[in-house]
């Protein structure tokens, strides 16, 4: 979609199709949220770029974020993962995934369970800004904290509150869509 204004993801074709079709485009599918709390996870210290280009490997290597499988991994599927070059191989990190499935199991049980603890935090509800710059968007806020502080109580790891506002923007519960961006809404 070239010519467009878009706040991030310009002369990279997957980056801007990932702005223009899911940035900020509420989910509430519990394995969707799930995969993208994980790739969250991945991305701590990295940039999204690098996630994004690798994403397709995580599904393949994390077995489509299956919740179920990924948390019976043992060390012969931790030591595949860490010899994964389509990954990131960060040993912390990938034990922070197992350990988050197994959590994510063990804490949401049923249909939407998930999807609704997750929401709770914006009260069901997209959290609109309207910054006109990068410089106006927070790395957390109260309700990234709250996240934060919920999901390290239920056993998660790899979830601190800038984490959390990250994936609260990728999954539509916050909407930073830069005002001049195509996609800003108001």
């Amino acid at each position: 979609m070239q010519g467009k204004v878009r706040c991030f993801g310009e002369d990279d074709p997957l980056m801007e199709r990932y702005h223009d079709e899911e940035w900020g485009v509420p989910i509430y599918d519990d394995r969707l949220l799930f995969e993208k709390l994980i790739l969250d996870g991945f991305q701590a210290g990295l940039s999204w770029r690098t996630v994004l280009h690798k994403r397709e490997n995580f599904r393949l290597a994390f077995d489509g974020f299956d919740p179920e499988c990924i948390a019976r991994y043992g060390e012969n599927k931790r030591d595949r993962l860490l010899a994964d070059a389509g990954i990131i191989r960060n040993k912390l990190k990938i034990m922070g995934a197992i350990t988050n499935a197994q959590a994510f199991l063990e804490q949401f049980d049923g249909k939407d369970a998930f999807s609704d603890f997750l929401w709770s935090f914006t009260g069901g509800r997209t959290l609109k800004s309207a910054p006109l710059s990068w410089k106006d968007v927070p790395t957390s806020t109260p309700e990234s904290d709250a996240m934060s502080k919920a999901l390290k109580a239920r056993g998660f790891k790899f979830v601190g509150t800038t984490i959390c506002y990250a994936f609260m923007q990728a999954v539509g519960m916050v909407d930073d869509h830069l005002v001049n961006c195509h996609r800003f809404t108001a």
